[in-house]
């Protein structure tokens, strides 16, 4: 018999470890303390549409990606229904100060050419640039789905450089430097403190090609609980854990607050480990280990409001838009000032199976910092206060005055507007501060920032968005190796890659 695991925390980095393993003969448990599983894959239906909480954005969805090979590994790659953005504008970035667009195409080549076209003086700087983003990213092995330990100390210069500090070096145009930075609200970027080799792989996933899901991304959540569950798994929602007992620095049974008992051989926690330290006794991690994680810096949060609009007004747009108000201001988003709040977001029009020329939705994500509602961090969903519900609504009208402005008479074509805060993301995904990304990675202490997949505690293992890589793509990831220190290393990327081998001498 393979071993038994329970994995505390049904996000995202939960349930594809948990795929993983049952896939390889393990009877996996999944416990997860909020009614709707998923943690960054939830979705909730309002007024009859479906919105996303989170992953709005696919990179590695497209066929050769490394999404799409493990979902088909998973055998879940058929049940998932995708649309790809536009192979001329995978993003569009839009500046009001000078009333410039820019649509950036899908490809190497084409987002090199395009580029140099703009900015013809920039020429074998922009070269160069996009060369040494595709160098970073292919210095880790685990994004290409090939074996490798990925020691952060044994790469290149630039990998630990700051990811401004790579752009300035090849670019010197001010505009191009802060046009080829706008992903940044997509990893957490902060100027002189995000690794270069996070930007390089954000960018190098999104140039590959972007996708959508149609009709939400819960449609991720449901395949991966089916494969579970096929293979003789559970998950069990709105019962969360609270406590975990240790013995002799081993897990020896998860208790819920319903007052259920878990057991199993092994345990993984895909919930913020700040939190996790929170339900073992104190023994079970030192002092040192408990200290240090209390002082990794946190990810910014995000303000996010939600558009459903009246029928057949707003037209739909097949990729993502990113809006400035100026340049200069792409590295500092999270620095709040209220007289002149957002100086840049991100939005979208949610696409559906039957997707017409209009838009139902639209989602626009603006980055925030949690200090923004801190006042509020001791109170509960619903019974916030009516100071925070007015303070929500000033933010909400901010937002859509900014969308009057990118798309005059858009206030016409809505029906109806809603938002959620920062203390939104922190109570429904359980994360601190309500941070987008978990911990920040910082170039300037890139050791703090680490947090390893095994714990002193032998039987207890990590995943999830903050161990090594954060995102749609590096959740599953990190989800892999950490299924690979149960079933063994290089067992599940072989499997991968065989297939894939398998395929091609099929194609041929």
């Amino acid at each position: 018999m393979k071993e038994s695991v329970l994995i505390i925390g049904g996000g995202m980095g939960g349930l594809f470890t948990g795929a993983f393993l049952a896939r390889e003969g393990h009877r996996v448990t999944v416990l997860e303390k909020n009614t709707i599983p998923g943690g960054g894959l939830q979705s909730f239906v309002r007024r009859g549409e479906i919105f996303d909480t989170g992953m709005h954005i696919l990179g590695g969805f497209r066929p050769g990606g490394s999404l799409f090979r493990i979902c088909s590994f998973l055998g879940i790659a058929g049940k998932l229904s995708i649309r790809h953005t536009d192979e001329e504008a995978i993003d569009t970035v839009t500046y009001l100060s000078d009333g410039k667009t820019y649509s950036v195409p899908r490809g190497r080549e084409a987002f090199t050419d395009y580029f140099i076209r703009c900015f013809p003086s920039e020429e074998t700087g922009i070269r160069a640039y996009v060369e040494a983003l595709y160098a970073l990213a292919d210095e880790v092995d685990l994004f290409h789905l090939r074996r490798g330990a990925d020691n952060l100390f044994a790469h290149g210069e630039q990998f630990l450089w700051a990811a401004d500090e790579l752009i300035a070096h090849y670019v010197a145009h001010p505009k191009l430097r802060d046009v080829l930075a706008y992903m940044n609200p997509m990893y957490g970027g902060v100027s002189g403190h995000t690794p270069a080799y996070i930007h390089a792989l954000i960018n190098v996933l999104y140039i590959e090609g972007s996708s959508f899901f149609n009709d939400g991304s819960r449609q991720l959540t449901e395949a991966l609980i089916g494969l579970i569950r096929d293979a003789g798994g559970s998950v069990h929602c709105g019962d969360p854990a609270v406590r975990i007992h240790v013995e002799d620095r081993r897990v020896t049974s998860v208790v819920t607050q319903q007052g259920r008992k878990y057991v199993a051989d092994m345990y993984v926690s895909d919930i913020h480990p700040c939190t996790l330290v929170k339900l073992l006794p104190e023994e079970a991690f030192t002092r040192s280990y408990r200290n240090r994680l209390e002082e990794i810096p946190n990810s910014y949060s995000a303000f996010t409001v939600y558009i459903g609009f009246k029928e057949n007004t707003f037209p739909y747009i097949n990729h993502p838009c990113y809006y400035q108000e100026d340049y200069g201001m792409v590295w500092n988003h999270s620095e709040y000032d209220a007289a002149n709040w957002p100086r840049g977001f991100m939005y979208l029009t949610p696409p559906s199976r039957d997707q017409s020329a209009y838009a139902r939705k639209m989602i626009v994500n603006c980055i925030m910092d949690f200090d923004c509602v801190r006042r509020w961090e001791h109170t509960q969903v619903g019974r916030r206060g009516e100071d925070y519900k007015a303070w929500k609504q000033y933010h909400l009208q901010c937002v859509l005055n900014k969308l009057e402005r990118l798309h005059p008479g858009i206030g016409e074509q809505i029906a109806y507007a809603f938002a959620s805060s920062p203390l939104t993301i922190r109570d429904y995904y359980g994360v601190k501060e309500g941070a987008l990304y978990g911990f920040r990675k910082d170039c300037r202490n890139i050791a703090l920032s680490q947090v390893p997949i095994g714990t002193k505690v032998r039987n207890l293992l990590l995943t999830g968005q903050n161990i090594n890589l954060h995102g749609i793509c590096g959740v599953p990831l990190t989800a892999l190796q950490t299924a690979e220190a149960i079933v063994g290393e290089g067992r599940i990327i072989d499997a991968i890659n065989q297939m894939k081998d398998e395929r091609t001498r099929n194609d041929n």
